[in-house]
């Protein structure tokens, strides 16, 4: 029989349990995730058991990250079906509070990010998004004192974001990184590809077909205005409306005019019916 993992409602009884197993000479990895969990999350487990004997799932829907119009009411709930991931999987607890502990009565403190978090990609159509993230991963990583935290690439922004966070806040938990997962045709994983109709979900594997081939254009020496021109009207052309497609310099994630600049990374934002996607892939 599975073991399921240890079920943590509140900050102090967690903390207890990672206090043994720090006193067991056990590192302790905390995977943050608002749930509907899919094989893209199971990934992270599995990739932070190189660096860490224990590993934290915390599932919270961040309700400080939504804006007004967004899907917070609407986004995907599924705990039973995820603790039984989350068992599968091997992890050993689940952190999963209520709002009301997040977020107690007088809670007045925010964090107001900088440098990546204003690269003018996610930051234009959701501009208070990376002040709720930055907020409640910083406390995640304080809650759990976690040694190592992993986040996925996928949301390439938002890990640029919470790296220069941890670093200009002095957080020991060391950030790490995980390549995208995707499905057999390349689309990459998300909570969000649920609402995709029949007729979408063949239309969004367009998103990452072109970033693979603008990606190659550029390696053969194509400039990357062009690309990225081309790019936009293909995505447009397949049904989508397009937020971005950008090449940008991988660590900093400003503007980026050629090799000789980068690392780049290519990031594409663009909406499919009434799902938007994000995705992003490296130019190496």
């Amino acid at each position: 029989m599975t073991e399921q993992p240890l079920i943590f409602r509140n900050i102090a009884v967690m903390r207890r349990a990672v206090a043994q197993w720090r006193a067991a000479g056990e590192a302790v990895a905390l995977i943050p995730t608002m749930g509907a969990l899919h094989a893209g999350h199971i990934s992270l487990i599995k990739a932070s058991r190189e660096n860490a004997r224990r590993a934290i799932v915390s599932i919270f829907v961040n309700p400080t990250q939504f804006a007004p119009n967004e899907d917070f009411s609407a986004y995907p709930r599924t705990f039973e079906a995820d603790l039984a991931k989350l068992a599968e999987a091997g992890c050993d607890g689940c952190f999963a509070p209520m709002a009301s502990e997040m977020y107690p009565e007088g809670f007045s403190t925010k964090i107001l990010p900088g440098g990546p978090a204003l690269a003018g990609l996610e930051d234009r159509f959701r501009p208070d998004h990376f002040a709720g993230m930055a907020q409640v991963v910083a406390k995640l990583l304080n809650q759990s004192q976690a040694d190592c935290a992993f986040f996925g690439e996928k949301d390439f922004q938002q890990l640029a974001v919470i790296r220069r966070m941890a670093a200009d806040l002095d957080i020991p938990t060391a950030i790490f990184g995980v390549p995208t997962l995707r499905e057999p045709d390349g689309l990459a994983m998300s909570s969000r590809n649920v609402y995709l109709s029949a007729q979408e979900r063949a239309q969004a594997v367009t998103l990452s077909r072109v970033l693979r081939d603008s990606a190659k254009a550029i390696r053969a020496g194509a400039p990357v205005v062009d690309v990225v021109a081309r790019a936009g009207r293909e995505i447009t052309a397949a049904g989508f409306a397009l937020d971005y497609f950008e090449a940008r310099q991988a660590q900093s994630l400003a503007p980026i005019a050629g090799l000789a600049e980068g690392p780049i990374r290519l990031l594409v934002a663009a909406r499919l019916g009434r799902t938007r996607l994000i995705d992003n892939w490296p130019v190496e």
